[in-house]
């Protein structure tokens, strides 16, 4: 996984300098996120490593996929990606890309799992409280695991807050063993 992270990071900041200059962020994001996507389905991940599928007519298909709102530069990148065999990376391109924006527009994605669903109020405490900690505007994902007994786990970026109940049992559980 770390090599194709290291493949696609200078493709990733290029792309987001070209979309950056051109103002295109959002679409370039959006065609790139769908792009993504489409590489990793099955069918079209079996033509992505197939000689026999021209490296034009695999880069239009995957442009396709992606849209034709991002503009010309989306459409060359793809080609680009299709003559360099680096298609297979657009996954990790689209994740960096992504990352790139939320940089520069200093927002995040916090994803919380809670042990049931949360209320607005609850939402908007967490969002206040990592808006604090991270100095950035939070967008929350929210879903349930009732395996978690109570409370939550947070994660945004390279932050994880674990205040589950299910967690706190374990801690506790060694603490007693030892």
């Amino acid at each position: 996984m770390a090599e194709k992270t290291t493949i696609a990071r200078p493709y990733a900041q290029a792309m987001f300098d070209i979309a950056r200059a051109k103002g295109i962020l959002s679409k370039v994001d959006q065609a790139l996120q769908l792009a993504a996507i489409g590489v990793t389905d099955p069918s079209v991940a079996a033509l992505v490593g197939n000689p026999k599928v021209s490296k034009s007519k695999l880069a239009e298909l995957i442009t396709s996929i992606g849209g034709a709102d991002a503009g010309g530069e989306f459409s060359n990148f793809i080609h680009l990606l299709a003559e360099n065999s680096r298609l297979a990376v657009l996954p990790e391109i689209a994740q960096l890309f992504a990352q790139y924006r939320a940089e520069q527009e200093s927002t995040i994605e916090a994803e919380v799992v809670s042990a049931s669903a949360l209320n607005d109020s609850q939402k908007q405490a967490i969002i206040a409280s990592l808006k604090k900690r991270l100095g950035r505007e939070v967008t929350l994902q929210c879903s349930t695991d009732a395996s978690l007994i109570g409370g939550a786990v947070i994660r945004a970026g390279d932050l994880v807050i674990d205040g589950s109940i299910t967690t706190q049992l374990n801690k506790l559980a060694l603490a007693v063993a030892r």
